[in-house]
Formats: C-alpha cells, sequence, structure tokens
C-alpha cells in the first residue's frame, strides 16, 4: 500500500467517512550544499520518490483534528487557538502550517475547520527531511481547499516558518524548497537570499548512474543544540567579518577571518564559504560535462563537514569511506548532521557491491545496521486524488 492509498484508508477508518482530498509531497536529498541555506548562501537538493501524504475532508465548524499511523492519539484544536505555544509533539508540524498560513497573510477567519491523516514513507530521523514534507503537503492541501492562491516559495516560507516558530528548529528554507519545487530528473538549485530557483537536469538515468542512501540510523534532533550552535557559530562570524551574513564572505576573505577569529569559529566560516563555491562547482560542473564529474565536489564537502563543521559521526564517516573505497564517484554525510544517512553516487551495476559492503563494514564495528536504498530524483508537491 503506497502513502496515499494508506492516507485514504487511515482517514476513513479515524473519521468514518471518505477525504475530498489527497495532497503529497517529497522528501529530499540534499546533493551539496550543506549548512548554507541559512547563511543565505546556494543549496542544490532534490525530491526523493519517498512521499508523505495527507487526506484532508472537510469540517462544519472551526476545529483542526490531525490524525496519522504513527501516533496513537488523534490531535484537534480551534482555529483561534493556534499559536505556537499551543502546540507541541508531531501535531506541531501540520497544525504550525495551518498558524503558519495566517502569520504570512492568510485569511483564516472564515475558512471552516478540517480533518487530516497523514501517511507517510520518508524515514524519520535520516536526515531526508520527512518533517518538510509533511509541511508541504498540509501546506498544499489547506492553501488549496481554502482557496487562498499562494504560490509555491510563499508555501515554502510557511512551512519554514512553522519549523522555526512552533516546532522550535531554526532550519532555513532549503527543505521545503526541494519538497515543493521539485521534478523528475532534476535538482533544485536555490539561492537562498533571493529565492530564485532553478531546476537542473541531474541525468543520473541517463547516464547510468544511481544515488545511494546509506541511513545510518543514527537519530538526531534539529530542535537540539548541534545545529543551533553551528547556526550560532555562522552568525558570530558574519558579525566580526562585518557582513549580513556568511554569503559575503568571499574564498579571498578566509585570510582575513583566520586573523579576526578563533580557530573553531574560523572552520565553521570556512566550511560555509567553501561549500557555497561547492555547489557552484557541482552545478557549472552538471551542466559542461554531466554527472560523472562532481564527485570530488561531494566527496570535498564531506571533509569539511567532518572536520570544519564537525557535524558528521563515525557511523557517516564509515559509510561514505565504505562507498569511496568500492567504487563511488563521489560520497558524503547529507542533512543537518548529527548522524541521518550519507549519499554515494555510483553506476548502476555498482550498487548491489556498494550495499554488501557497507552492511558488512557497519556489522564488523558493531554499529546498527543501516538501511541502504536508490532515491530517484522526483516530482514535487502535488494532489493526488
Amino acid at each position: 500500500m503506497n502513502e496515499v492509498t494508506e492516507a485514504m484508508h487511515g482517514f476513513a477508518e479515524w473519521y468514518g467517512r471518505q477525504p475530498i482530498g489527497v495532497w503529497s509531497a517529497p522528501g529530499r536529498v540534499n546533493l551539496i550544499g550543506e549548512h548554507t541555506d541559512y547563511n543565505d548562501g546556494f543549496v542544490f537538493p532534490f525530491a526523493i520518490d519517498q512521499r508523505t501524504a495527507v487526506a484532508l475532508g472537510d469540517r462544519d465548524d472551526r476545529v483542526i483534528r490531525v490524525a496519522s499511523g504513527f501516533a496513537p492519539d488523534a490531535v484537534e484544536i480551534h482555529l483561534e487557538e493556534l499559536a505556537p505555544d499551543a502546540i507541541s509533539g508531531w501535531s506541531a508540524y501540520p497544525l504550525g502550517v495551518a498558524w503558519a498560513l495566517g502569520e504570512l497573510g492568510a485569511d483564516l477567519e472564515h475558512v471552516r475547520g478540517v480533518d487530516l491523516y497523514v501517511a507517510s514513507s520518508v524515514p524519520v530521523g535520516a536526515g531526508l527531511s520527512s518533517s518538510a514534507a509533511i509541511e508541504s503537503a498540509v501546506a498544499l492541501a489547506l492553501d488549496e481547499h481554502w482557496g487562498l492562491g499562494f504560490d509555491r516559495p510563499t508555501l515554502a516560507k510557511v512551512g519554514q516558518l512553522a519549523e522555526n516558530r512552533v516546532v522550535g528548529a531554526p532550519t532555513g528554507i532549503m527543505d521545503q524548497s526541494a519538497s515543493l519545487l521539485g521534478e523528475a530528473d532534476g535538482g533544485v538549485f536555490l539561492d537562498c537570499r533571493s529565492l530564485d530557483a532553478d531546476v537542473i537536469p541531474l541525468g543520473f538515468t541517463a547516464d547510468g548512474l544511481s544515488l545511494l542512501v546509506i541511513d545510518t540510523k543514527v537519530e538526531h534532533a534539529h530542535a537540539s543544540g548541534g545545529y543551533a550552535a553551528r547556526r550560532a557559530s555562522c552568525e558570530a562570524g558574519a558579525r566580526a567579518m562585518g557582513v549580513e551574513s556568511l554569503r559575503d564572505v568571499r574564498h579571498d576573505d578566509l585570510g582575513r577571518a583566520a586573523e579576526l577569529l578563533d580557530d573553531e569559529t574560523f572552520r565553521r566560516v570556512r566550511h560555509v564559504v567553501t561549500e557555497d563555491q561547492r555547489v557552484l562547482d557541482t552545478v557549472r560542473t552538471l551542466r559542461e560535462q554531466g554527472p560523472g564529474a562532481i564527485g570530488p565536489f561531494l566527496d570535498a564537502s564531506h571533509v569539511s563537514m567532518r572536520d570544519d563543521f564537525e557535524i558528521s559521526v563515525p557511523e557517516l564517516d564509515l559509510a561514505v569511506a565504505t562507498a569511496q573505497a568500492h567504487g563511488a564517484i563521489g560520497a558524503r554525510m547529507t542533512g543537518g548532521g548529527f548522524g541521518g544517512s550519507a549519499i554515494a553516487l555510483m553506476i548502476d551495476d555498482l550498487v548491489p557491491v556498494v550495499t554488501r559492503e557497507v552492511l558488512a563494514a557497519f556489522a564488523e564495528r558493531g554499529y546498527r545496521e543501516p538501511s541502504v536504498f536508490v532515491v530517484h530524483p522526483s516530482q514535487g508537491a502535488r494532489r493526488d486524488a
């Protein structure tokens, strides 16, 4: 049963009637550009073929009720009571979106409540943005059902606002943008300052390449300290350099940064500055030479995250090194770090080899068995039924 069918069945079981529609949105893999988004930099994610679906039914009152297959109870709240401090737990994602729509200009005084049921095939805690998939599916569903008329870049802002203010995770806008703007075989090249987005053909299938995800099963939580501490370091570095954000620091400025900043802050800054350049280099190389030539940028990105930004963990390092040792074109950890997943780009024939070797390497170290699977660049959020 796929997530759309599961959402329809779950809705009928919970609410005793059929939904009037089902919307879905994908998780994402960030091909390159980590921790650059909240520094006004560049990112290059793509939507994947694991999705979250939201079934919606109308109500004749002003209550929003949400249920899902991954929580024992439904949560409900009156539209007038929606506020960041009134929402908690998993329901903060869908209910936070409803609140954020109002904050960004939707007139919620004249809309009726809804019943929602959420079903998902996006792995939670894997760094594949299961949270943005929920937010984007709910945002698209409510926008259409309530006739709000928001465009997709605005809906991405809605999801980010919900994540920042209601969930309490200080994330940038990359994940929601990938989920809402993604296209089949395309990566979303996003300028996080201007929010200009170009979909760049990836060409993996045409070149006989697969992107393997290695979910280490080391769970992370972005609302906790490591992510927030990295963001604070970046903001401190920008202040010391006298710029609005690290987007404005050039590679040539790193010598001055080394003199101005303590060692840790300097390394945080160096990661962001060099990672921005790697995104630009990856997009240029894709256009000029194709996906088989981007491996060195993926490899260098991982080294930078491991050594300068210090967000990798031994399991991620092992996954990357094992993939590289067995023929991957390039490999890196992906997502916010402190756990989650690594990605490896390789020719199709190597997928079973690398999968086998990664599983063996994790077993030999006594690590928890990872989940290893291929993802395909896929269409963004849509209405399914």
